[in-house]
């Protein structure tokens, strides 16, 4: 039961970032966005591992923790690009629900086979990532074209969840705070390389601070959820991020919940109580 409470706090707590992220996104650069985030991420992991006294993890911890770090940036940028030129109704849901369904084909090889109900709440929300992330003027024609961004960044979402769970067995604060090291130096080298500022503007600050903030959370909680239970139910989880995303934007925004993300809603909690059983 903790590791499920664990998951949904990791996807609340990444859905406000992902809102956070995206009004900071709208006045600025989304990577020079990423720069700041990944800076306000690194601080409080460092000043937790230094404050805990936690034992430096093994260089191979470290090195796996830098490459899910990147494959998340990759990923984010991938996203960014085909929100850009595509359908955002086909990249958001696409993207999400390989996220979602990688973990859950590596835990059927790695891990021992899941209940039947188990079974069922990976399906359930699975289809609850693809409605929460469509409105009710989806068009349902896909090109495989426009499948080729998503996927791909689906890839790499799906990919960061194994490869973090997978970072952290041996330390937390120290392993998440390298992870965002690393995307702070890459990050730096490619503002370097295109000669374009790293900082976004000083009024976006805050928002960036706190995205990054947030961000780091969502994944500490979902290191939490997959070491308490199972790692593919945790991914599965977390990836119902985007129903805090737009709940916040009924709320804060004042935008419409389509009767589409309703049912998405509905269908995600049912898949938690299946998880629960």
């Amino acid at each position: 039961m903790l590791s499920i409470i664990y998951g949904i706090l990791s996807a609340c707590v990444w859905g406000a970032g992902d809102f956070v992220g995206g009004i900071a996104s709208k006045r600025a650069s989304p990577i020079r966005v990423l720069y700041l985030a990944e800076v306000a991420g690194f601080v409080p992991f460092l000043a937790f591992a230094l404050i805990t006294h936690e034992a430096m993890p093994p260089l191979i911890d470290i090195f796996w923790s830098s490459i899910a770090s990147l494959f998340g940036l990759a990923g984010l940028a991938i996203l960014y690009r085909a929100l850009a030129d595509g359908k955002m109704t086909i990249t958001a849901p696409v993207s999400g629900l390989l996220a979602a369904l990688i973990p859950v084909a590596f835990g059927f090889f790695t891990l021992s086979m899941p209940t039947l109900t188990t079974l069922c709440g990976f399906g359930l929300a699975c289809l609850a990532v693809w409605f929460i992330s469509q409105s009710d003027s989806a068009n349902w024609r896909v090109a495989f074209a426009d499948l080729r961004l998503p996927l791909l960044s689906g890839f790499f979402f799906g990919s960061y969840f194994i490869l973090l769970n997978h970072a952290t067995q041996h330390a937390f604060f120290w392993t998440l705070a390298f992870a965002r090291l690393a995307g702070f130096i890459v990050l730096a080298i490619y503002a370097l390389a295109t000669r374009q500022p790293a900082m976004p503007p000083r009024e976006v600050w805050g928002y960036a601070v706190l995205n990054g903030i947030l961000d780091i959370g969502g994944n500490a909680l979902y290191v939490l959820s997959a070491q308490t239970g199972r790692m593919d139910v945790a991914a599965v989880l977390s990836a119902l991020y985007p129903a805090s995303t737009v709940f916040l934007a009924w709320i804060l925004l004042k935008e419409r919940i389509s009767r589409t993300q309703a049912i998405g809603i509905v269908l995600a909690f049912i898949a938690i109580v299946l998880f629960t059983i």
